[in-house]
């Protein structure tokens, strides 16, 4: 059974998967499946034919059999071996497409999507100036420590309370005025001796970190926003007054197969900047 598209909306964005759901009975039977099988009638679940092949090759794609800016085989290729026609395929891989999990290059093929800037920029960060602008921010480690996962994090990440995790808190600014604080939440056994020199001295963003060096993709993004008054500490390193209403962001990230691998909560500073949600947009402009 498939949902209807969720709307759009600046104070609810959620990336779906493809903007649409599978029930979870044909989830779990497709994804118990090797993606490489061929399709036959003992196999198929009540899912759309493109559906398992969307989903097997997602699973394909969780379990590492290409990696992030590598190219899937050839839509005839992958005809052949789930048997289904060329236009099922291509359904499918539309749809991981338009959920920006694979992207087409024009004359070179289909690859998996890689966490550049840009695609940081145009799909993961929302905050822009009042009159439109947008920029990249400039990211500043304030602190990181390890400590066991309490209710929230087992809540949100779905891990067992007690477990290790690690905690970042970055302050992001914009034309060099200090805009979002972020308060980041990672398990420990997800991301391997991850540490402090980690963060400091990564390349680039930090979801390309997690997929570069753990091998962890985010591909969506679940956010809540609220308007509050931040803790006197947060307002001060913001450069805000004491009392004065800030956005308060949660924002759980997902890779395949919707699986948890960070919970974020952030403070902005609404006095030159907004958020702005425009979930349809296909591509950076």
């Amino acid at each position: 059974m498939l949902t209807s598209a969720i709307p759009a909306s600046q104070l609810y964005d959620l990336y779906e998967f493809a903007t649409r759901m599978l029930d979870c009975t044909s989830l779990q039977k497709v994804a118990a499946a090797p993606m490489t099988d061929t399709l036959t009638p003992s196999t198929l679940t009540a899912a759309p034919l493109y559906r398992e092949v969307q989903l097997r090759i997602t699973r394909a794609l969780a379990a590492g059999h290409w990696k992030p800016g590598e190219a899937i085989p050839s839509e005839s290729r992958l005809a052949r071996e789930f048997n289904v026609s060329i236009g099922t395929i291509r359904r499918a891989i539309d749809e991981l497409v338009a959920g920006r999990i694979l992207v087409r290059q024009q004359g070179r093929g289909t690859f998996v999507a890689t966490h550049t800037e840009d695609r940081t920029l145009f799909y993961f960060f929302h905050i822009v100036g009042k009159d439109g602008s947008q920029e990249f921010p400039v990211s500043e480690l304030l602190s990181f420590r390890k400590e066991r996962a309490d209710a929230g994090d087992e809540s949100q990440l779905g891990i067992t309370r007690g477990s290790r995790v690690a905690r970042v808190r970055n302050l992001l600014t914009l034309a060099g005025k200090p805009v979002v604080l972020d308060d980041i939440t990672v398990s420990t056994e997800r991301f391997a001796g991850i540490d402090e020199d980690t963060f400091r001295k990564r390349q680039g963003t930090i979801y390309g970190l997690y997929q570069a060096r753990y091998g962890v993709n985010v591909v969506r993004i679940s956010e809540r926003l609220s308007a509050a008054h931040p803790p006197a500490e947060i307002a001060t390193l913001l450069g805000m007054r004491v009392n004065q209403p800030a956005m308060q962001i949660r924002r759980v990230a997902y890779t395949y197969n919707d699986s948890p691998v960070e919970y974020r909560q952030s403070w902005i500073n609404t006095a030159d900047h907004e958020y702005l949600s425009d979930l349809w947009k296909t591509a950076a402009s």
